[in-house]
């Protein structure tokens, strides 16, 4: 009798676990279909996190912490009030999104579970009305450990996040992870173009001030090369702007 009293329940469990397969399939479609791989990484992101609402029925709002050289910060929020509660965590260093993306495991709890280990999110994720959270780490990819960030799921029910919610998220932190990896590839590469171009232009400059000293002093490339190098030891100034000093100072003495 027991199993048949059960039945409907799990029947439902069921449906409402299909529905959310469903919404999450048809929320991914759409992003697959606006994403731009030139758009810029907190704007994937956050269409990222409204997707992700969409997905989960009892999500009510969803941040994305990053991880950068200066510290973890809010990329995306569907919600104004969500950089007050993350906002709190990376002033603490500490909370469920820092401890998320600090140690690759998904934190899920109810708001005050953790009250001595975050007093100032349990705060002010109470004075916003919040009740559960689930964060998710986000990863570089599969199997890799390097941290990137976190997805925040925040929630006004008093019932904690499933499972089967953090099962859902990690697709998203993958589309995350593939996507803060892809922005720091493209700004390395830009980086080293810019260093590049910089030498470049250096080099230059080093090449024109040698052709002025052999065309004033009569020396040769060599002589050229090691006067430039004896001035910029003895003024503690680098190569390529004393040569451009030396191409300005010519420069004005023929206007």
């Amino acid at each position: 009798m027991t199993g048949n009293a059960d039945a409907p329940q799990v029947a439902a469990a069921f449906a409402s676990a299909a529905d959310s397969l469903d919404t999450l399939a048809e929320a991914i479609a759409g992003l697959r279909s606006n994403l731009n791989t030139d758009e810029h990484l907190d704007s994937m992101l956050q269409r990222l996190a409204e997707t992700a609402v969409k997905a989960l029925p009892d999500a009510d709002a969803v941040s994305v912490t990053v991880l950068s050289t200066d510290g973890p910060r809010t990329a995306a929020s569907t919600a104004d009030y969500l950089s007050e509660i993350d906002d709190a965590q990376h002033s603490a260093d500490r909370g469920p999104c820092v401890d998320a993306a600090r140690t690759v495991s998904s934190v899920r709890a109810k708001v005050g579970d953790h009250v001595d280990e975050w007093p100032e999110f349990t705060d002010e994720a109470r004075k916003q009305g919040v009740r559960s959270y689930l964060s998710v780490p986000i990863t570089m990819g599969e199997g890799n450990t390097e941290l990137l960030g976190a997805f925040n799921v925040y929630g006004f029910a008093s019932t904690e996040f499933k499972a089967f919610d953090e099962e859902l998220m990690k697709l998203f932190t993958a589309g995350a992870g593939a996507a803060i990896a892809d922005s720091r590839r493209w700004r390395q590469a830009h980086e080293h173009i810019e260093q590049l171009h910089c030498a470049m232009e250096s080099r230059a400059e080093i090449e024109q001030a040698k052709g002025v000293l052999i065309a004033v002093h009569g020396i040769d490339a060599e002589e050229a090369f090691s006067r430039l190098v004896q001035q910029s030891q003895n003024t503690n100034v680098k190569l390529h702007e004393v040569a451009r000093m030396l191409i300005d100072s010519v420069r004005h003495r023929r206007l």
